[in-house]
């Protein structure tokens, strides 16, 4: 019997919780790359596009050598020549040629795309099931600017003149906890052909995606919570937000800035839950 959250052919809203120490979540390269925020609340914000590109690298990683698990947003590779490679094979049937991307690439299939570009107006428009949306810290963030130097020069003549230094900056957030929410649609999966085994890859990634992506500029970053609400069927029996605001956070101590997720109490109202949904806690720090 197949897992409630690993069902294709089911409505699912998933909540996942992250946080960041000492790091740069997601930074503004119209902000000279401070980390993102909300100007009214000053709440840290990821965008969608930085978690999809996130999942998308931990899923070739996790499944690289299957040719059903391609990416088709992929550093390095022109979209146009991808799209086009789908029309060869499918000369004149943008429909067909839609339908062999998604067999072909993963976040074809989960995410959609738009495949318009191109000669001859491409193949057209895929709609995705699963749409992700901002991630926003709970509390509001404080972006701080740290002056860094390195003990060699980027040019000779620097160097010649008896320079030993050269100065930089490196934004970080001392620490945040951030939400976004996940929406999977399965009459729009049935369309993609989304399958159990994707579903598999796709809570996988989100897992251990920030284990595979570490670097220097975003400090530590962990996964804090994944919980996924499936429903009974594909239209589902309950609107998202009377599901998702099931769970709540809050600080502990009003008078100490967090630094920690246990900094925070974590709730989940598991009672009343709407006939036929469950919900299924993938990862869960909080005792």
């Amino acid at each position: 019997m197949t897992a409630a959250h690993l069902d294709p052919t089911r409505r699912h809203d998933a909540v996942l919780l992250f946080d960041v120490s000492d790091g740069n979540p997601n930074g503004d390269p119209d902000a000279g790359n401070q980390p993102r925020t909300d100007d009214e609340s000053g709440q840290g914000l990821v965008t969608d596009v930085a978690i999809k590109r996130k999942i998308r690298d931990t899923v070739s990683l996790l499944r690289g050598d299957d040719p059903r698990y391609g990416i088709f947003v992929e550093a390095g590779f022109a979209l146009n020549t991808r799209i086009e490679e789908a029309l060869k094979a499918n000369p004149g049937k943008a429909e067909q040629a839609q339908r062999w991307m998604c067999e072909h690439y993963f976040d074809i299939r989960m995410f959609g795309g738009v495949l318009s570009t191109g000669k001859g107006g491409g193949a057209g428009q895929v709609r995705g099931p699963l749409q992700l949306t901002f991630a926003r810290s709970i509390d509001p963030i404080l972006p701080t600017d740290h002056t860094i130097t390195r003990v060699t020069q980027t040019r000779q003549d620097d160097i010649d003149k008896g320079e030993r230094t050269e100065i930089g900056s490196k934004w970080t957030v001392p620490y945040g906890l951030y939400r976004a929410h996940a929406f999977y649609s399965a009459p729009r999966a049935a369309k993609t052909g989304v399958t159990s085994d994707d579903l598999a890859a796709l809570w996988q990634a989100i897992t251990v995606m920030f284990d595979h992506d570490r670097a220097a500029t975003r400090g530590e970053m962990k996964l804090c919570g994944l919980y996924v609400f499936s429903h009974p069927d594909a239209f589902g029996v309950a609107p998202s937000a009377a599901l998702t605001q099931r769970i709540t956070l809050r600080r502990v101590d009003d008078n100490k800035a967090p630094r920690a997720h246990t900094d925070y109490s974590r709730s989940i109202d598991g009672s009343g839950l709407p006939d036929g949904v469950e919900l299924t806690r993938l990862v869960d720090l909080w005792p």
